[in-house]
C-alpha cells in the first residue's frame, strides 16, 4: 500500500507507524525503495491503541506537511470457537483494530483530511468459523466508518477477502488452509487485484465495501449441496432453502441402514472411515489413508476452523448434534469415532441415538417397575390420571391391569406425564414432590 501511495498516488510525505517501527521486518528495505521514488518517510514505533502514543506521533508530523489521510491496516487473529474464546483473546483481537481506530478517530477529528481508510475482513460481514473475536473486530470498523460518514467524516472501511500475497497474518496459512478458502467460493486477490480495488473503493461516496474475488462456479456447486452466505444468494441459485447446518438426510439414513446391519467390529471400521475421509477432505488430503486413528487432530494440522467444518461435515453426515468443540474434545479420529457410535449404535429401528432402547423395550421395562415403588415414588396417582384411571384414591386396580396400561403408551403419552401439566393445573414438579 505504501508503494501503491508513493507510485500510483504522488504521496511524497509518509509516516509508517507500527507497534514494532523500524525493527518491523523488510522495513529498512522499503524506507530505501520509497526514498528512491522521491517520498520522504518517517517510520515511528507507535502502539495506535495507546492514545497518548498514537498522540505524540500525530502531534510530530511537521506543519508544512499537514495529516491528509489515514489508512489502518493493523490485524491480528487469535483463532478459537466461541464458547472456547477467553478475555485475552479478545483484547488481543480487538486492541491493533477497534482500539486504534478509535484513537484515529478521535485525534484526527479536526483534520482537514482527504481519506480515512479503515482495512477490514470480510469475515465480519460474512462470518468465520472459529473468528468470532477477529469478526466482531472488524464489523466494529465497518460501523466507525458508517458513523463517521453521517459525521459528515471522510471514513470507507474496506472489508478485504484473502491477498494471494502472504502477509503477517496469513503467512501461517498452509496448503488445506488455501483449499478450504478455495471451497468457500472466496478466491485470493492478486496484489495486483487488490490494489486496483482499493483505488475503485477510494472513488465511491461508500462507507463500507467488500473487495473480494468470487469464484461463481464454485459458489453454484456449493448452492447445490449446502449453504451459502446471504450475501451471496442473489449471485447463485440454490436448488433448495436449506438452513445453517442442514443434514444430509438420505445420506445420514443410508450410513444408518449400513450400520443397522453390521457387526461391532464393522461398525467401528464404518464411522473411522468416515471420520478420516472427511477430516482429509478439510485439510486438502488427496488420501485417507494419510490421516492417522491415534494422531491427535492438532498434530495433524487442525485448528478452531478446520475443526469447526470437521464437525459441520460430521454432523451432516451423521445427523447427530455435535459441540462445535468435538474435534478437541475427542482429540483423535479414533477418540471421535467412539464418540459418533455413542450416538449412532443402532435401536432395533436403527435411529440414532437409540442405542438398544427401542420404544417397545422402554415400555416394557416401564411395565415391569412394582406398582409399590411407582407408588413411592410419588407418580402413581399421575400414572393412572395419564392413563384414564381418574380415581385418586390409593385403591388402584391391580397392577397387572396398570402395567399393561403403562406398557400401550408410547414415547409421546410418557414425554406429557414428565413435562406436561396435569388436569387440576399442578405441574409435574409437584405430582412428583
Amino acid at each position: 500500500v505504501a508503494r501503491h501511495l508513493v507510485a500510483a498516488h504522488g504521496v511524497r510525505h509518509l509516516v509508517l507507524a507500527s507497534r514494532r517501527g523500524a525493527a518491523a521486518e523488510g522495513v529498512a528495505e522499503l524506507v530505501v525503495e520509497l526514498e528512491k521514488d522521491g517520498a520522504t518517510v518517517t517510520v515511528a514505533a507507535c502502539d495506535a491503541a495507546d492514545r497518548d502514543a498514537l498522540a505524540a506521533t500525530l502531534a510530530a508530523v511537521p506543519a508544512e506537511h499537514p495529516l491528509t489521510a489515514v489508512i489502518h491496516t493493523a490485524g491480528v487473529v487469535d483463532d478459537a470457537v466461541l464458547t472456547s474464546l477467553t478475555p485475552e483473546q479478545v483484547e488481543r483481537v480487538l486492541r491493533p483494530k477497534a482500539d486504534a481506530a478509535v484513537n484515529l478517530d478521535d485525534l484526527t477529528a479536526d483534520a482537514d483530511l482527504a481519506a480515512f481508510v479503515l482495512y477490514s475482513s470480510v469475515g465480519g460481514v460474512l462470518g468465520g468459523a472459529g473468528q468470532g473475536n477477529y469478526a466482531a473486530a472488524n464489523a466494529f470498523l465497518d460501523a466507525l466508518a458508517e458513523r463517521r460518514r453521517a459525521r459528515g467524516l471522510p471514513a470507507q472501511s474496506l472489508a478485504w477477502g484473502l491477498w494471494e500475497e502472504a502477509s503477517g497474518m496469513t503467512g501461517h496459512l498452509g496448503s488445506g488452509d488455501r483449499a478450504r478458502a478455495d471451497r468457500s467460493g472466496v478466491r485470493a486477490l492478486t496484489s495486483q487485484e487488490g490494489l486496483a480495488l482499493f483505488d475503485a473503493a477510494l472513488a465511491t461516496d461508500e462507507a463500507l465495501l467488500v473487495p473480494v474475488g468470487l469464484d461463481l462456479t464454485t459458489l453454484r456447486a456449493r448452492a447445490a449441496g449446502e449453504e451459502v452466505p446471504g450475501l451471496f444468494r442473489g449471485l447463485v441459485r440454490a436448488t433448495g432453502r436449506r438452513t445453517a447446518g442442514v443434514v444430509d438426510a438420505s445420506g445420514a439414513e443410508s450410513l444408518r441402514r449400513r450400520l443397522g446391519a453390521a457387526s461391532g467390529t464393522e461398525r467401528h471400521r464404518i464411522v473411522l472411515d468416515l471420520v478420516r475421509q472427511q477430516a482429509a477432505a478439510v485439510l486438502g488430503l488427496g488420501e485417507t489413508g494419510r490421516v492417522e486413528a491415534e494422531r491427535p487432530f492438532r498434530e495433524a494440522g487442525f485448528d478452531s476452523l478446520t475443526g469447526v467444518e470437521l464437525r459441520n461435515r460430521l454432523a451432516a453426515a451423521t445427523g447427530i448434534r455435535l459441540s462445535p468443540t468435538s474435534v478437541f474434545d475427542h482429540p483423535t479420529p479414533a477418540a471421535l469415532t467412539e464418540h459418533l457410535l455413542e450416538h449412532l449404535a443402532p435401536g432395533t429401528d436403527g435411529a440414532p441415538g437409540g442405542g438398544d432402547r427401542s420404544e417397545a423395550e422402554f415400555r416394557r421395562a416401564l411395565a415391569d417397575v412394582p406398582m409399590s415403588a411407582l407408588r413411592d415414588a410419588g407418580v402413581l396417582g399421575l400414572l393412572r390420571r395419564l392413563t384414564g384411571f381418574e380415581d385418586e384414591t390409593d385403591t388402584p386396580e391391580t397392577p397387572e391391569h396398570d402395567a399393561a396400561s403403562i406398557a400401550a403408551m408410547d414415547i409421546d403419552a410418557l414425554v406429557d406425564m414428565a413435562l406436561h401439566k396435569n388436569e387440576a393445573g399442578r405441574d409435574t414438579e409437584t405430582e412428583l414432590a
